[in-house]
């Protein structure tokens, strides 16, 4: 591994101590550049230089005046940039960009009519047509973790669209994010060309790292646990308040994922993410939602995704005998009979879905009427038309939730704590599945909530 150059300059005012740093940044071909530049906070201010009171309230009047004097300006213009600011822009970073620009003009027009077209798609946030040509459907009886099932479609994706970018905080093979070999391989000093990027192990800087590549067109993807969702917060949320359609795959979606105990296990994490304004949440509940998930995540050009998923292989639901997966574009939908009068609506997301149905399929032979809903996306399905909305979560009939993370939340779509099938505590070390039947995610569980529920209607 090659040791860092790190540059000190003194003073942040020299411009030619910057230079000079700058030229020898240039000039390092092998190793990263570290230049600190060593500045004082409110530089100028006589009275308020170095001092904390600078960094979050204005100067003041008097201060601001006593400023401009030590800069040589006149104290008694406002909002004012003097001629040569405009004139040494033009000669410097306008000529500069100028030149640059007209060479770029130049080549791009001499390029090939199908390589214009590809730079022209990716500089508007399209997708070549076609690009979902071979996303694969999934056979029933199979069962699927369906972070698997997203890694088949994206590799199923990725020939298709040159500039779909997959990378991870160091956890490609966990995730299972990573771009088969035929793609392009991965993003190093040997191949530029590489479609996979190793991005370190550290997921703040995967996130925000992909911001940067979304700015430029690119479509990135990384790809971490759900529980490490909380070190990179703060570049999921900016990628939210940019409008960049950065993809956050998200894996180990529940503790159903077992042994690493609670540290590893999420808990409160869909909640937070949920909380997040202008981000769509997915949660798939099987492989053939995956694949319509993604259907969704590369149609919006300007809006990011957190796509959360098992590790955990869940049942591929049989879609003769329930609703297609095309479901999903509305963020939730009716699994069972949606022309049937209900008793009572089970909303669940993720691996939860086949637990509902299980219940579901106990009950219809006591001639209980279980509706199941399908729900992968709060926010999209916040965003359909109320109608809509009605039609799926009628208003007078009860309601059951079923998932595997906190309550915080399911009261917007449930009246009562006691029709909630969650989890308000952390999870323990143990296989998955002895985990799960812990914490009630059991058919048991949801029937007598589903049961408790119609009694008090009927009460």
């Amino acid at each position: 591994m090659y040791k860092r150059q790190v540059h000190h300059v003194r003073d942040a005012n020299d411009l030619d101590e910057i230079g000079a740093a700058l030229d020898k940044f240039k000039a390092e071909k092998e190793r990263p550049t570290l230049i600190l530049i060593h500045s004082h906070i409110g530089y100028g201010s006589p009275n308020k230089v170095d001092t904390a009171d600078v960094h979050g309230n204005p100067l003041g009047a008097e201060e601001t005046r006593l400023t401009k004097e030590a800069y040589g300006w006149d104290p008694d213009k406002d909002f004012f940039v003097p001629d040569g600011v405009y004139e040494n822009f033009n000669q410097g970073v306008g000529a500069r960009g100028a030149e640059l620009n007209a060479a770029w003009k130049e080549r791009f027009a001499g390029s090939p009519k199908e390589s214009q077209e590809a730079v022209n798609q990716l500089l508007s946030g399209d997708i070549p047509a076609g690009w979902d040509s071979d996303i694969p459907t999934f056979e029933t009886g199979a069962e699927v973790a369906t972070r698997s099932a997203s890694q088949k479609v994206l590799n199923a994706i990725a020939p298709k669209v040159p500039w779909l970018l997959s990378g991870s905080a160091d956890l490609t093979g966990s995730a299972s994010s990573g771009l088969d070999e035929g793609v392009s391989g991965i993003f190093e000093p040997g191949n530029r060309g590489g479609h996979g990027i190793h991005l370190g192990v550290r997921e703040h800087e995967s996130a925000a790292m992909s911001n940067g590549m979304a700015l430029s067109g690119l479509r990135p993807i990384w790809s971490t646990y759900l529980i490490f969702s909380d070190y990179a917060r703060p570049a999921i949320r900016l990628s939210a308040l940019m409008d960049q359609p950065v993809v956050h795959w998200l894996t180990h979606d529940s503790f159903g994922l077992g042994e690493d105990g609670p540290t590893h296990q999420p808990i409160e994490q869909l909640a937070s993410l949920r909380a997040i304004p202008q981000l769509d949440t997915i949660r798939p509940a099987d492989a053939n939602e995956v694949a319509e998930a993604w259907r969704v995540i590369m149609s919006k050009k300007d809006h990011p995704t957190a796509l959360v998923m098992t590790r955990q292989k869940v049942p591929v639901i049989d879609r003769a005998k329930y609703a297609p997966a095309c479901g999903l574009h509305r963020g939730a939908y009716i699994l069972t009979d949606a022309n049937a009068p209900a008793d009572v609506v089970v909303i669940a997301t993720g691996s939860e879905v086949s637990l509902a149905l299980q219940a579901h399929e106990q009950l219809a032979s006591e001639g209980i009427a279980v509706r199941v809903v399908s729900m992968p996306s709060w926010e999209i399905f916040q965003s359909q038309p109320s109608s809509y909305n009605e039609q799926v979560l009628p208003s007078d009939i009860p309601r059951v939730a079923v998932e595997a993370g906190v309550s915080f939340g399911w009261e917007r779509w449930v009246k009562h704590r006691r029709a909630l099938v969650t989890v308000d505590q952390y999870g323990s070390s143990a296989p998955g599945h002895v985990a799960m039947e812990k914490y009630g995610f059991h058919v048991h569980r949801v029937v007598a909530a589903i049961r408790q529920v119609i009694a008090e209607k009927k009460s």
